[in-house]
């Protein structure tokens, strides 16, 4: 059997050697240096393997705010307009949500009860199928002034009014030559701006993987790092509330000094099925370290996206402590003890490892930078106790009681004004085996996991009938999914804090609610190609038939083929009452909890006196 090669399966199939001639021969590609590149991945390979060319017609939607995405664009020809201000929603096929009124949802309960429930499964009205509806249609299109349109050999988004749209926005011009979408790309962030075709473009796609290996060309990579550091590295450092103090000067040194690093592969959900069935201690061991136990620090490690465990050795192996996601510090109590620290003490090593859990992206800020530029605007309530004690002990010691008596007010403000600051701990779970689970199944993605008490649980199906009952006859959880001693972790969507299932949607159906952070698929735009379905690692998100509420199937005009959507658990968000799921359970044995925090799950198994 041949091992697959490095791009067995190229990014565009139908790239040729005379496309790849023409791109080498433009910029930032001509002016590469090859000697840069390893000998298994030239230029050329990248050109050929991690892109793919895009002709895009004058109105066409190319990226939105809000989507999730692993590539940057190229700008060949032509011209593309960034929209500086957010755009309306309905203009992108996304009209928001509708609660449906306590009225309403009585009387559809009413309904249901007495004359019975519907026997057509997942029926639609024609403007919830499709934005290309005739002009005399009854439900017609001005709720929806967005379009789908096949260019080439892919559906994509069209405004209707795109010169108006263009007219009346805020908006930069990128032409040839320019790149956007690469932060999205290279940080696992959603997009910060809608961008759309001004003229009839060409566009190079680039991939992240691609993208990483350009960067060893040292202008491309100076280039990159130059528009991060100048439009968001502040703003990203500023967001920590251990930073929030620092005057913009020193802010700026920070920024300068801070190194950003990756770990793992950013298509995690690729090996997640083959890595959770692995025993934990090869699940650890395969992982890539990012730090050491007992190493001396060196940085101060900040987690911008993705997930990472805290691990510390137990006999010949290792056993996870902790996990951190978003915002939490790794090293915190170790570099702050050593710049603290007098000369006669010895200096502190860091007391764990650090592992990246399927893809991890930090910032990591060297511990001469923290000492001299952090440290001194860092009050003593945002450091662990003994670096604040030990700092105190200093203060006394050059100022004496009047110090004191300051360091005490300090503290009485910091106890009510700080409550929000991220533990540096990151998040714990009792007993270990519990933790160990959590993370090896990769729940502690899900914001908002379906988790089912079994001990008060009496398999009556109420929570499945609840949820047909709120979505046109088809529930969209099964009762059913991995367990850990009285805790079942149900197969429903989790409403992820990396949601792959959004990567790769090519008309941006599935979206995320800024407010909610809730998952949504907007089935007008829909064109059912299953991308979300086979991207969501835990297999939550299925392809389904459409019919209208006579019973008939719609059909594709070209293909004559049934019509198909994405359908996933939505939280029940035009629903008053919440998640029907949970509201239905007369047990009290169903919660949807966030397992990106450890704090909800432990005190709702505590009330159950379950830990």
């Amino acid at each position: 059997m041949r091992r697959p090669a490095r791009w067995t399966e190229p990014m565009d199939a139908s790239m040729t050697d005379a496309d790849v001639k023409w791109l080498r021969s433009r910029q930032p590609f001509a002016s590469m240096d090859e000697s840069a590149f390893p000998r298994g991945a030239p230029i050329e390979g990248i050109i050929r393997g991690d892109t793919r060319l895009h002709r895009c017609e004058p109105g066409e939607v190319i990226v939105r705010e809000g989507d999730y995405g692993n590539s940057a664009f190229l700008v060949l020809s032509g011209e593309t307009s960034v929209l500086v201000d957010s755009l309306d929603p309905k203009l992108l096929g996304r009209p928001p949500v509708e609660k449906k009124s306590w009225i309403d949802a009585l009387g559809e309960y009413l309904g249901q009860s007495y004359l019975g429930r519907s026997k057509l499964v997942e029926a639609r009205r024609p403007d919830q199928v499709t934005t290309d509806l005739p002009a005399n249609d009854e439900h017609d299109n001005q709720n929806n002034p967005a379009s789908i349109r096949q260019v080439d050999d892919r559906p994509a988004v069209f405004l209707q009014d795109f010169g108006g749209v263009l007219k009346g926005s805020n908006t930069i011009t990128i032409g040839p030559g320019e790149l956007f979408g690469e932060v999205a790309a290279m940080y696992r962030s959603p997009r910060t701006a809608t961008v759309i075709a001004k003229t009839e473009t060409t566009l190079l796609e680039i991939r992240w993987q691609g993208l990483r290996i350009l960067r060893r060309d040292p202008c491309f990579a100076d280039t990159l790092d130059k528009h991060y550091r100048e439009n968001w590295l502040t703003v990203h450092l500023r967001e920590l509330p251990l930073l929030r103090h620092l005057p913009e000067a020193g802010l700026e040194r920070v920024a300068k000094a801070t190194q950003m690093r990756s770990y793992g592969r950013m298509e995690w959900n690729a090996d997640y099925k083959k890595s959770r069935t692995l025993p934990v201690e090869q699940q650890i061991a395969s992982e890539p370290l990012v730090a050491s136990e007992g190493a001396m620090p060196t940085d101060l490690i900040i987690v911008r996206s993705g997930f990472a465990r805290l691990s510390q050795a137990y006999g010949a192996s290792e056993r996870t402590t902790a996990y951190l996601g978003k915002g939490h510090l790794f090293g915190l109590e170790e570099v702050a003890t050593n710049s603290a620290r007098t000369d006669n003490s010895a200096p502190r090593t860091l007391k764990h490892s650090l592992r990246a859990v399927g893809f991890l992206d930090t910032l990591q800020i060297p511990v001469e930078v923290f000492a001299t530029e952090i440290l001194p605007f860092v009050r003593r309530s945002e450091l662990p106790e003994q670096v604040a004690a030990l700092l105190q002990n200093q203060d006394a010691d050059r100022s004496g009681k009047e110090d004191r008596r300051k360091s005490n007010r300090d503290k009485a403000v910091a106890k009510s004004d700080w409550n929000d600051l991220p533990t540096s701990g990151g998040q714990r779970f009792q007993p270990t085996g519990l933790l160990e689970f959590v993370v090896q199944n990769r729940l502690n993605n899900g914001q908002q996991a379906m988790v089912i008490d079994l001990h008060r649980c009496t398999r009556c199906d109420d929570c499945v009938r609840a949820c047909a009952a709120t979505h046109d006859g088809n529930p969209r959880f099964t009762r059913q999914g991995i367990s850990h001693e009285r805790l079942q972790f149900t197969q429903a969507c989790m409403q992820c804090d990396d949601p792959v299932c959004m990567i790769g949607c090519p008309t941006g159906a599935i979206t995320r609610n800024d407010e909610t952070g809730v998952v949504g698929i907007h089935e007008s735009i829909c064109v059912g190609c299953g991308v979300c379905a086979s991207s969501c690692p835990y297999e939550n998100i299925n392809m389904v038939q459409v019919q209208d509420h006579a019973g008939r199937p719609y059909t594709d005009i070209a293909t004559q083929k049934p019509i198909q959507k994405a359908t996933k658990c939505d939280m029940c968000q035009d629903s008053p009452s919440g998640p029907a799921c949970a509201a239905a359970c007369p047990h009290d044995a169903l919660v949807r909890i966030d397992l990106t925090q450890s704090k909800p799950l432990r005190d709702w198994l505590d009330q159950r006196g379950a830990t």
